[in-house]
């Protein structure tokens, strides 16, 4: 299905290698705490959701986002609670189809093609080629208290379009707790705090008839 959305390239994307070092254990995986239901990809034949996977099945090639009109993909991912986010985990390609770049949004949940080019990205990545999952450290400091988080892909090695297996974060959640409604109640009424009202006031005298 033919999507009707600009797309203004960069300048190109450098395709610089990359160690993969995505060996760390669940125990700070994010995946329990992202609303998966409400994850959106655009310009992509499948469900955003489709790449949001266990930590047991980062490995699995059978599902797979893959973009529709050209190269290009946002993935907005929301969480469940308050994120201090320390990486990216990312599977993607193979060859021609690994995206040469992506770009990271701190609480941006409307982002589209839009406005993506108008609004610098909090964090970017060179993406390396391979058949792992690749670990990206972000600035912790700049994604400490997410909601969400979204990702541009802008380009890949040279293929039509671009194809993502994994998507995965490492981090700390925490309960997102409204703040609490303070209601102050007048126990008892202050005449001085209050407009005053023809009749209440002892210097008041009824005229003389």
């Amino acid at each position: 299905m033919p999507h009707n959305h600009q797309h203004h390239h960069s300048e190109g994307c450098d395709h610089e290698s990359h160690d993969h070092n995505a060996g760390v254990g669940s125990t700070d995986n994010l995946f329990p705490y992202i609303d998966r239901p409400n994850v959106i990809a655009l310009n992509a034949i499948e469900l955003g959701s489709s790449v949001i996977k266990p930590w047991h099945e980062r490995t699995n090639e059978d599902v797979y986002l893959e973009s529709d009109a050209d190269e290009q993909l946002i993935i907005r991912v929301p969480f469940t609670g308050s994120v201090k986010l320390r990486s990216l985990l990312l599977k993607a390609g193979p060859g021609d189809q690994t995206p040469g770049k992506i770009s990271l949004f701190a609480n941006e949940s409307s982002l589209d093609f839009n406005d993506v080019y108008d609004k610098p990205p909090t964090q970017e990545f060179e993406v390396a080629e391979g058949r792992d999952v690749g670990e990206y450290a972000v600035k912790t400091a700049k994604f400490s208290n997410l909601s969400s988080v979204t990702l541009f892909i802008s380009c890949n090695r040279g293929a039509d379009v671009t194809r993502v297996y994994y998507v995965g974060f490492l981090g700390h959640w925490t309960e997102r707790r409204s703040d609490p409604v303070i209601t102050v109640y007048e126990a008892q009424a202050n005449l001085a705090d209050h407009q005053k009202i023809q009749g209440t006031d002892s210097n008041f005298t009824t005229p003389h008839t």
